[in-house]
């Protein structure tokens, strides 16, 4: 039998401003032939919301059932707050998860699921009722107690998962795909309401998705995987606006890489061996053929190219513009007195120098 987390390694994962909280040691498993993850090395701070984004087949949610205590490292070690988990299960793990199906026991009510893990860990019923009140007022289901998971709308139900989660006073919170079964507005303000729990607990919290908005907006850190490995990890905007690789640059939004172009790149860094250049969508500005130059004209570049498509986005549009064998993206937000371009229209695109970035091929 493994013995549980103690309460002093409870009390270091809250209280310790040193040790990371959880730490992935040269983790490697296998599935016989199949390596899903190889040689993983991290930490997650105390306090931090990292999220581990790649496609499918990445490495992600294997990395996260290893920490969860489903599967076990094939190598390597993992430890919470200093002390290796690697082969503790999931039971004796003392961990708030919120997977993407809810897991709520359907036939309890609301108010039981939320006594359920308080029950386990022996809190007296007059805590739990008090515990249990004072959640549903936090995630705004007060009058819904009674009610069993069935009769609750999508965005009700992962409510109630995230306070069954949080109401143990976890030192730590594991979110896998936790909004993907969300139509697009509801995951939107459930995005908005993770981040004012997150605040507001200050749980430290990994969080498995392939969404891309979904992490930029709820993460400090994030960690992009690629084939069982961390391609780069950084912050949410260091990520998007320095990638590391053309694989970055590709799958967190969208990205021209300057290949086939017929004209030469104009940049302030010059261009390292081994790299290509790439400009974000939203750098890029176009305009009429005859316009005049921006005050900034100096720093910029220009090319011409002609429209083969426009795609009209509510607050944005997207053109595809073809300059020579090439076709940029270039998206804008909607604005009065807008000039709208059309298929076939030549236009003029130019962008910052000091925007260029080099990737790595």
């Amino acid at each position: 039998m493994h013995a549980p987390i103690q309460n002093s390694e409870v009390a270091a994962l809250h209280e310790s401003p040193v040790l990371p909280q959880i730490e992935f040691s040269s983790v490697t498993k296998t599935y016989g032939k199949v390596t899903a993850v190889r040689d993983l090395s991290m930490t997650v701070s105390r306090g931090e919301f990292l999220t581990i984004l790649g496609p499918s087949g990445s490495g992600k949610t294997t990395t996260l059932m290893l920490l969860a205590g489903f599967e076990a490292p094939t190598a390597g070690d993992i430890l919470i707050a200093g002390r290796s988990v690697a082969a503790v299960p999931s039971y004796r793990r003392d961990q708030g998860i919120v997977f993407q199906s809810y897991a709520l026991f359907p036939h309890l009510t609301v108010t039981r699921n939320l006594e359920f893990p308080l029950e386990m860990r022996g809190i007296n019923t007059a805590e739990r009722t008090t515990r249990v009140r004072r959640m549903l007022e936090r995630v705004h289901l007060s009058d819904l107690g009674g009610r069993m998971p069935s009769q609750l709308s999508g965005g009700q139900q992962q409510r109630v998962a995230l306070a069954r989660a949080l109401i143990a006073d976890p030192p730590f919170l594991l979110l896998d795909e936790p909004l993907g079964a969300l139509d697009r507005n509801l995951r939107e303000q459930m995005q908005i309401e993770m981040k004012s729990l997150h605040k507001e607990f200050g749980i430290t919290t990994v969080c498995v998705t392939h969404d891309q908005e979904e992490a930029l907006t709820l993460s400090d850190r994030i960690v992009v995987m690629r084939a069982g490995r961390i391609e780069q990890t950084d912050s949410p905007e260091a990520l998007y606006d320095r990638p590391a690789t053309r694989f970055v640059a590709k799958f967190l939004g969208e990205a021209n890489i300057f290949e086939n172009h017929n004209f030469k790149i104009e940049s302030e860094a010059e261009q390292p061996s081994g790299t290509v250049a790439m400009i974000r969508p939203e750098r890029i500005c176009i305009v009429a053929t005859d316009a005049g130059k921006r005050g900034d004209g100096d720093l910029r570049q220009f090319v011409t190219g002609i429209v083969d498509d426009m795609i009209y986005a509510g607050p944005l549009r997207k053109y595809h513009v073809r300059v020579g064998s090439s076709v940029f993206i270039v998206r804008e937000h909607v604005a009065a007195r807008q000039p709208i371009f059309r298929p076939g229209d030549g236009v003029c695109l130019n962008w910052l120098r000091s925007d260029i970035r080099f990737v790595a091929t």
